[in-house]
């Protein structure tokens, strides 16, 4: 699969619509998980690394149409369908109808869940 962007840009995204330190921190925390899990599933790295920092890229603008904002955000970056698609995945069954069917949004939909646990835990 061929990216159209980088992490550079991922980034700069990503803090134009989430300036929470709690938010940044978890988004830098699923793109280590995802890269993690990409090496040792002998996947994409960068893909799926790059899913997982922009995986919430809605959330904190627009927490009540948190995975339905995101593929008008990451337009901004011309982002893959494939990226936007993993995306809005994380959400199903809580903020969105795209069900995580392939290997690495099963992958995104875990890892999201389980890092904000822990991060949640660690701020109390």
């Amino acid at each position: 699969m061929e990216l159209t962007i980088n992490r550079a840009q991922a980034l700069e995204l990503l803090r134009k619509y989430n300036k929470e330190p709690f938010h940044i921190l978890h988004a830098l925390t699923v793109e280590g998980v995802m890269a993690w899990y990409a090496r040792e599933m002998g996947e994409d790295i960068t893909f799926w690394s790059l899913c997982g920092l922009l995986h919430d890229i809605d959330f904190e603008v627009y927490p009540d149409q948190h995975c339905q904002k995101a593929p008008e955000l990451l337009a901004e970056i011309h982002a893959s369908s494939e990226m936007v698609r993993a995306i809005c995945s994380h959400g199903y069954g809580l903020c969105c109808d795209v069900e995580p069917v392939h290997q690495m949004e099963k992958v995104l939909f875990a890892a999201d869940e389980l890092t904000g646990l822990i991060g949640a835990a660690a701020r109390m």
